[in-house]
């Protein structure tokens, strides 16, 4: 049975919250304590309904404002598939944390309410989900409810939506009506909207191919090894050897791949492939092993092992989308630490070339500096050499984040575009 990770976004108010619980509700996923614990919760309201949102709305302050501020995750399953549900907050200045709980996720479902449109928000998570590569988004229009059920309302939203899109690099969008407070077509068929003639959301869920759209279609990815650990015993009932414990983000290695060491550009041989005290002969994505090489090579965490026959870009400067995070402004010349997987560099902010206008997509150049939740295009000069692999090719090693040296705060996150 396979996984599907997807995100919930949208606009503040949009019922993310709501339409997760909504669908843990209908689909019967939801355990016998959390049901009471949440009818305890909305005890006494006047409609009589249990708030649904409370299932992803853990936090006391959320309960509080009504709102979501952190990223909430919840695991369910039915006999077709596994999912991850990702729930990112609306407001504004919680966009950073969409970014983080959207960096892993194979689809997106941006929430447009039915009354208000396409706002500057579903703009700004729909070019977030875009820039991260995500190739499925779902347009889901919620509180159509409130609108009497309209095919007009519907096929307005489309339309807006429809020209947004084609500003971005999202091959597949599909567009689906409901109410998620009374659980149209988010499980089961509405009868209020017999003019849609779609799928329900869970359908769509269930039935979505999921593929890695941003890799070459037929082409093994490249194998990709970050060390995390150099495992070197030294007691007597155990042989002495040498391994490199890590996981396998891309492609496959096998026993007798040709490997090459960077950033030292080191070759060697892989000579065994260790799982839990047992030798295999191949392994993929997303495996944790531990490499055994032919030779003795001066390898430390941070360096990646790939295949000599599929080298990554190597580089000192380094050209990448950014979106910062932090509340302090992002200027040229100002330095920190960037971290491409388990490697980590000091850098230094070269150019901004261009910054994301989120309403009109256009590039806007001769910017001096960025300010929270800013889309640009920067050039970073590193220390020492980075490797990696353009992030529309390779998700796993096109992504990195950037570190303020002073705090140790993760203060901007990267999709890496290639050498400068």
């Amino acid at each position: 049975m396979d996984l599907l990770r997807f995100i919930t976004a949208g606009s503040v108010d949009d019922g993310k919250s709501t339409l997760i619980g909504r669908l843990l509700y209908d689909s019967k996923s939801i355990l016998a304590d959390q049901l009471e614990a949440i009818e305890r919760a909305t005890k006494g309201r006047d409609d009589g309904e249990i708030d649904l949102a409370l299932l992803t709305d853990g936090l006391r302050s959320e309960r509080e404002q009504g709102i979501t501020i952190d990223v909430a995750y919840r695991y369910f399953q039915t006999p077709a598939r596994k999912f991850i549900i990702v729930d990112a907050p609306g407001h504004i200045q919680y966009t950073r944390n969409m970014v983080t709980g959207a960096s892993n996720c194979q689809l997106a479902v941006v929430l447009v309410d039915a009354r208000h449109g396409v706002v500057e928000q579903t703009r700004r998570h729909s070019l977030i989900a875009s820039l991260l590569g995500i190739p499925h988004i779902v347009v889901a229009v919620n509180k159509m409810d409130l609108m009497g059920y309209s095919q007009d309302v519907f096929s307005d939203i489309c339309i807006q939506y429809a020209e947004l899109a084609k500003n971005l690099n999202v091959p597949n969008v599909t567009y689906i009506p409901l109410s998620a407070l009374n659980g149209d077509n988010v499980v089961d068929k509405s009868s209020a909207m017999p003019w849609y003639e779609g799928p329900t959301l869970l359908e769509h869920l269930e039935t979505v191919e999921i593929t890695d759209v941003i890799s070459d279609e037929g082409k093994e990815k490249p194998g990709r090894f970050p060390v995390q650990y150099v495992i070197r015993p030294q007691t007597a009932d155990l042989p002495d050897y040498r391994g490199y414990a890590g996981k396998i983000t891309s492609g496959t290695l096998r026993k007798g791949d040709s490997i090459t060491v960077l950033p030292s550009g080191e070759t060697s041989t892989i000579d065994a492939i260790e799982i839990a005290d047992e030798h295999f002969d191949e392994a993929s994505a997303p495996m944790s092993v531990v490499l055994h090489l032919a030779d003795d090579r001066d390898i430390s965490r941070g360096d990646l092992i790939v295949r000599s026959d599929s080298l990554p870009v190597s580089s000192q400067t380094v050209e990448a989308m950014l979106c910062w995070m932090d509340t302090k402004e992002f200027k040229v010349g100002n330095k920190y630490v960037l971290q491409v997987g388990t490697a980590r560099t000091r850098c230094s902010v070269r150019e901004i070339a261009y910054q994301l206008n989120v309403n009109t997509y256009e590039q806007k150049e001769g910017v001096d500096n960025l300010v929270l939740n800013d889309l640009a295009k920067v050039v970073l000069r590193t220390a020492q050499p980075v490797s990696f692999d353009p992030y529309t090719q390779n998700r796993t090693t096109g992504g990195a984040i950037l570190i303020d040296e002073t705090s140790n705060v993760t203060v901007g996150a990267l999709m890496l575009v290639g050498e400068a």
